[in-house]
């Protein structure tokens, strides 16, 4: 089957409306962008604005819970994209005619929003002292055991992008074409739980970014051969990765 082309990604930061403005000031920093103007009717919505580029990253308050990240897939024609997600087994969880939100079969919420032309990739970050570069550029979803392989046909087949298997056995991941922004990377856990997902961010050096994001008012939470786990001033958890900030790939 064939679905609606996917002509831009935006990722989501998701994170409580109690700590809403210390998060955007945490994210706009460590993205090297600014805020938009706030929209919704509490002022919930932000775009994290890059100089001379087109917006791939918003921020969005939410009233429960530490937040999480989801998806906006901006597309030509949004019923065609709903339709084909419905297909593939998706639910609509909220119709707004001229976008909707959507539950992947595993549970992750994305949206189905329109293409306003948006082309221009942002660049990428470069810490305070020259020395590192970063880029936030993808979304993981983690996933139950018995969600898994359901997940990664849904999400392969929806997009129609590359999909591969990862480094490491539960890994698995939908890689866009070089012009979008965002990745999906979908993490097999160990035990069932309910579906959720978290940014990750790729770093030429993660020591000097983690250091650069803790003066920022982040914490390490605990660390891997090749990523540390954080968490953000809002208590939302991130990652940073030993990947090329450019390319997305890991090193060698």
């Amino acid at each position: 089957m064939t679905t609606e082309p996917i002509r831009w990604t935006y990722v989501f930061v998701d994170r409580p409306m109690k700590a809403f403005g210390p998060s955007c000031d945490f994210w706009t920093a460590v993205t090297g962008t600014k805020l938009s103007e706030p929209r919704g009717d509490q002022g919930e919505f932000v775009t994290l604005l890059p100089d001379g580029a087109d917006a791939c990253v918003k921020a969005q308050g939410v009233g429960a819970g530490d937040g999480g990240a989801h998806l906006d897939l901006a597309v030509e024609d949004v019923r065609g994209l709903v339709d084909s997600a419905l297909r593939l087994g998706a639910e609509v969880v909220a119709d707004h005619e001229e976008w909707a939100v959507l539950r992947s079969p595993g549970g992750q919420s994305f949206c189905a929003v329109p293409w306003h032309g948006e082309s221009v990739r942002p660049p990428v970050a470069e810490a305070p002292d020259g020395g590192a570069s970063s880029r936030l550029d993808q979304v993981c979803i983690d996933l139950a055991p018995s969600a898994y392989d359901t997940e990664i046909a849904f999400w392969s087949t929806l997009t129609g992008w590359d999909s591969r298997p990862g480094a490491l056995p539960e890994f698995h991941l939908v890689r866009p074409p070089a012009a979008l922004p965002v990745r999906i990377l979908l993490q097999r856990l160990d035990s069932d739980r309910p579906t959720s997902a978290h940014l990750d961010i790729a770093c030429s050096d993660i020591e000097a970014i983690r250091t650069h994001h803790e003066q920022l008012g982040a914490t390490l939470v605990t660390h891997g051969t090749r990523w540390s786990v954080m968490r953000d001033p809002a208590g939302g958890t991130y990652c940073l990765t030993a990947r090329d900030p450019e390319t997305g790939s890991l090193p060698g």
